[in-house]
């Protein structure tokens, strides 16, 4: 009787074990990957899963996005600048039988791709190109990876560099670049300032010779300019045709003159020669 009872219970465990072993639960992003007899039959899941002892065997797949992290790489560019590179890149499995059969191991074997197709890719453009156009670069690799991981079930999502870190010197050398490209930059526009405000003063002046009178307004408003900024002297030109209207044929003598005459009634008179008139030049100012 106690033999009996003893077989019952060892063979209600044998029992419990292999309903145990039978009986699968797959999480909602796992899959199971099924070989019987070590040949694939299929995937199943999520959920309840049964399968035959040591008949079947399942490889358990995750179908979430993974985040790899590429490690720093030595990239020398195109125009000869050693520069260290790291990337991320975010990709999932979308066919779990393919990633388990067609390689053996689908994360190192991204990885490892993943550097190779770092190196290639940044080592055809210049530094310039690697600072300024990460967007363009960052497609081209995640392009590549996606098409390579393809026969292995991975779909590439997104391929992100994070730094690119630059020698000390060419630091240096980058910073003084950029400052002559600016100073060459500040240079264009202000000759372009310049020769536009040239232009603009040929086009007022062929307006102003229009009417002789908006000159004198002009030359008016400037002086009224001048005077309220509180200066004690103000020394300004004065037109040819405005004497010419104020002191009439006068106007016309070169040298200097009195204009209006003297108390006795008598007209105009030149004006006594300097110490440093030539004889010549004063009896020409006489006769004129």
């Amino acid at each position: 009787m106690p033999i009996d009872f003893a077989a019952y219970i060892l063979l209600a465990v044998l029992v419990i074990i292999v309903i145990g072993s039978a009986i699968k639960i797959m999480r909602e992003y796992e899959r199971a990957v099924v070989f019987t007899l070590g040949r694939f039959t299929g995937v199943k899941g999520p959920g309840l899963i049964i399968i035959i002892p040591i008949i079947q065997q399942i490889v358990r797949v995750d179908m979430r996005t993974v985040t790899l992290d590429v490690p720093s790489q030595d990239v020398i560019s195109r125009d000869n600048v050693s520069v260290k590179v790291n990337a991320v890149i975010y990709f999932r499995v979308v066919d779990p039988d393919r990633a388990i059969i067609q390689v053996e191991n689908f994360m190192v074997a991204t990885s490892q791709l993943a550097q190779t197709t770092l190196r290639s890719v940044l080592g055809k453009h210049d530094l310039d190109e690697m600072l300024s156009e990460r967007d363009k670069l960052n497609e081209d690799i995640q392009e590549i990876l996606d098409k390579q991981t393809d026969s292995w079930g991975i779909k590439v999502a997104n391929v992100e560099i994070k730094h690119v870190d630059i020698d000390e010197s060419m630091v240096r050398a980058i910073a003084r670049q950029a400052e002559a490209e600016r100073n060459r930059r500040a240079r264009i526009i202000n000759a372009e300032g310049e020769s536009q405000a040239a232009e603009k003063l040929v086009d007022a002046a062929k307006l102003l010779g229009t009417a002789p009178e908006a000159m004198q307004l002009r030359l008016l408003n400037t002086l009224y300019d001048i005077a309220g900024d509180k200066n004690s002297t103000i020394v300004f030109p004065v037109p040819i045709d405005m004497l010419k209207g104020i002191f009439g044929e006068n106007a016309n003598i070169p040298g200097p003159f009195v204009a209006g005459g003297d108390q006795t009634g008598q007209p105009a008179r030149p004006a006594p020669a300097s110490a440093g008139t030539a004889p010549g030049e004063a009896s020409a100012t006489k006769s004129g």
